[in-house]
């Protein structure tokens, strides 16, 4: 579960990113944010995240408040949650398989355990065959496939993308939207942000509306 209360998100210049924002998301529940550039969605992923602290307000994410954790504890928070930036941040001079298995690595799970669990996410995207590559011989939408493989691979409860469609034709908007649909179908939290409302629409999921850091009822 996640929730949102009186949250506030100021920075130094004094630039208010995010006004009072309340929400509650269920565990297993689908949710699109939606929004013109610079209305506040991103910085609601990274305060899910705890990328960014609130100024005011407290964030609930699996029972844990991330308004008060410690930075030392930030990295536990963070296994349960999977993230597919909008930039991608995806290491150019590793392997496709390399890529997906640094999470693992990061965590300290066995080798083994870790081979086992790469294959199983790189399969559930469609990129087992191309594990070797280097992930300048993909394109766009594999790409964006490989972000995925990375964010499920540590088997988080909450899933959220910032703008995973973004520069990708219909074909492949509609394959990856379909990938966060059998996650959300499996019982992970699932949270988009994008511009497009008709896409939001069409899966016929909650939305939240924001504008100017603030959210539209």
């Amino acid at each position: 579960m996640i929730i949102f209360s009186n949250i506030y998100k100021r920075y130094p210049n004094g630039f208010e990113a995010v006004k009072n924002i309340v929400f509650t998301i269920k565990q297993g529940e689908m949710v699109f944010i939606t929004g013109p550039s610079g209305s506040g969605k991103s910085t609601i992923l990274k305060l899910i995240g705890a990328i960014e602290r609130p100024t005011a307000g407290d964030i609930i994410v699996n029972n844990h408040n991330v308004s008060k954790l410690k930075s030392r504890t930030i990295p536990f928070l963070r296994r349960n949650i999977g993230m597919v930036f909008q930039d991608q941040k995806i290491l150019f001079d590793r392997s496709i398989f390399e890529n997906v298995i640094l999470p693992l690595q990061i965590c300290g799970l066995d080798r083994q355990s870790a081979i086992k669990r790469v294959h199983a996410a790189l399969d559930k995207v469609g990129l087992l065959d191309k594990e070797k590559n280097l992930p300048i011989t993909l394109s766009g939408g594999e790409r964006q496939r490989l972000c995925i493989a990375r964010a499920v691979v540590n088997r988080p409860s909450i899933l959220v993308a910032d703008e995973p469609t973004a520069y990708l034709d219909r074909s492949d908007t509609k394959d990856i939207m379909n990938m966060f649909e059998s996650f959300h179908n499996v019982g992970v939290t699932v949270l988009i942000t994008t511009p497009n409302t008709e896409l939001s629409e069409y899966f016929q999921h909650r939305i939240l509306t924001l504008n100017h850091g603030e959210l539209i009822l």
